[in-house]
């Protein structure tokens, strides 16, 4: 069976396709910023990607990650009030890595080395429109059904 997600950027949507065919579908939050390929610019990049890594596997609803380690909080409204600004990641991460060398993989537009993840977000976060600085957020109950149907390796294509 062939896996591979499909992120329309434009529509701000996931697809979760299984040999070929739309199983899944998602709102997402991708770059406030914009689209862009270079470190720094907080821009979701376009292209070929795939699983490079899947973090947070037995991780509670809401856990917060930084650094991609679980920090031992657990998201709420009132840690949010105390955290104003803070980047939310959370319950689960999927780090992309780019596959297309010179353009998402290597040097000043590694997608890897940016950091790119697909990740869980507040409940109050406002998708179907860009508010991420690059990453692309989801439902937290959406990332976990993601994340259990799919595997490191899975192609993962960000197209606009």
């Amino acid at each position: 069976m062939t896996t591979q997600i499909i992120i329309h950027l434009k529509a701000q949507q996931l697809e979760l396709y299984q040999d070929e065919k739309c199983i899944l579908q998602y709102p997402i939050s991708s770059g406030k910023n914009g689209i862009g390929q270079i470190m720094g610019s907080e821009k979701t990049p376009l292209g070929r990607h795939m699983i490079y890594k899947k973090i947070g596997k037995d991780a509670s609803v809401n856990t917060v990650f930084v650094g991609r380690q679980a920090t031992g909080e657990i998201y709420t409204p009132s840690l949010a009030v105390k955290e104003v600004g803070r980047d939310w990641i959370l319950t689960r991460i999927l780090w992309l890595m780019g596959l297309e060398p010179g353009y998402n993989r290597f040097g000043q537009c590694d997608t890897r080395n940016r950091y790119i993840y697909i990740h869980g977000t507040p409940d109050s976060t406002i998708l179907g429109q860009p508010g991420s600085r690059g990453c692309i957020r989801m439902h937290n109950l959406d990332i976990i059904n993601l994340f259990n149907q799919v595997a490191e390796g899975t192609l993962v294509n960000l197209v606009l």
